[in-house]
C-alpha cells in the first residue's frame, strides 16, 4: 500500500505544480485544469483501454500483495 500512496502523492504534487504554473502564467483555474487533463481528452479508445488496463493491473497487484501479507500476519 506504500507504493500506491507514493504514486498518488507524486501524481498530486505534479498536478498541483502544473496547475500552479498555469495559474502563474495568467490562466484562470478552469483553463489551467483543462490544460492539465487535455492529454487524456485527445486519447483514442484503444489508448484509454490500455491506460486503464495497466492502472487496473497496478492497483490489483498492490491490493493482492497487501491482502497476502495481511493473511500471513494473521496466521503467525
Amino acid at each position: 500500500m506504500k507504493v500506491i500512496g507514493v504514486v498518488l502523492l507524486i501524481t498530486g504534487c505534479l498536478m498541483g505544480l502544473s496547475l500552479s504554473i498555469d495559474i502563474l502564467q495568467g490562466f484562470d483555474v478552469s483553463q489551467a485544469w483543462y490544460n492539465a487533463v487535455n492529454p487524456f481528452r485527445v486519447m483514442e479508445v484503444v489508448e484509454l483501454f490500455v491506460l486503464f488496463f495497466l492502472l487496473f493491473l497496478f492497483f490489483g497487484e498492490s491490493t493482492y500483495i497487501f491482502i497476502k501479507k495481511r493473511k500471513r500476519k494473521k496466521g503467525k
